[in-house]
């Protein structure tokens, strides 16, 4: 039996949905993951952009962008997300070319200088029963009518048509959480994806805000259940190759009783040396 969490994050709405072993292991046991280049990336680039929407509008140019993202980068230098890369001086060259390219190709998509943000890095959390539902918006904004904008950024590859819907369920959280907190339901929720200059986008309705309820419900309902019949079941995928759990997964002959003693064994004999 493992104690049953009080919230949920888009994120780990959709971690339980793709694998609920891979949920217990990370989300319920809290065991760490090692950081990965493509994560680290999209969070550096996050970051920079963050710092462009910082300044005024008519400072916002490319290469007030290309300095926020030194800025960033200058930051990151000591957080483990990056150290723990191990990184080569070559390879830090290669990564930082690559977010630098990110940061340009931002500006193909839109002009930043027209954005009227109102929230950058939003943290917005609401009770639902007592199940307390929180996400962090990357951007928030007004448009020409004064209506909110929900954006979030995508340092990743744009979804194909067949998976298109599903990559939007988290914004729809979003939209659910600015209605709950703000009073206001958006009337526009966007993906970017940065490397492609894709943009998803759609019109929240009522409907869809109380289905991110619904789903969000359910979805906890089965994480409990999981919780105290201790039943997280595998879900193999292409995901499990990338998975920093595999060698502890049933469907791969591990134990996953034996994950956190073995995990945070290194961490222990690193500590008494």
């Amino acid at each position: 039996m493992f104690p049953v969490p009080n919230s949920l994050s888009p994120s780990r709405v959709q971690s339980f949905i793709s694998c609920p072993m891979a949920f217990r292991f990370a989300s319920i046991e809290k065991l760490p993951e090692p950081p990965s280049v493509h994560t680290t990336r999209g969070s550096l680039v996050h970051r920079a952009l963050e710092l462009l929407f910082m300044l005024e509008p008519s400072a916002r140019t490319n290469a007030a962008a290309q300095l926020s993202l030194d800025t960033a980068f200058a930051e990151y230098q000591t957080n483990p997300e990056f150290t723990e890369l191990g990184l080569t001086e070559a390879q830090s060259r290669v990564f930082f070319g690559e977010s630098s390219s990110l940061v340009d190709a931002y500006f193909a998509i839109e002009d930043p200088t027209s954005i009227r943000e109102i929230g950058l890095e939003l943290r917005l959390e609401a009770a639902v029963g007592d199940l307390t539902l929180r996400g962090i918006i990357d951007r928030l904004e007004l448009d020409a009518d004064g209506e909110l904008v929900v954006t979030d950024y995508k340092t990743g590859r744009a979804p194909s048509a067949k998976y298109e819907q599903s990559s939007l369920s988290g914004v729809h959280f979003y939209s659910f959480l600015c209605q709950a907190v703000l009073g206001r339901r958006p009337s526009k929720i966007r993906l970017m994806y940065l490397k492609s200059g894709d943009i998803i986008e759609l019109a929240p309705t009522e409907q869809s805000v109380r289905a991110v309820v619904t789903r969000t419900t359910a979805v906890w309902k089965a994480v409990e259940k999981a919780c105290l019949k201790n039943d997280f079941q595998p879900r193999p995928s292409g995901l499990c190759n990338s998975c920093a759990f595999k060698t502890w997964c049933p469907a791969f002959g591990g134990d996953p009783s034996k994950a956190a003693a073995e995990i945070q064994r290194p961490l222990a004999t690193v500590a008494a040396s």
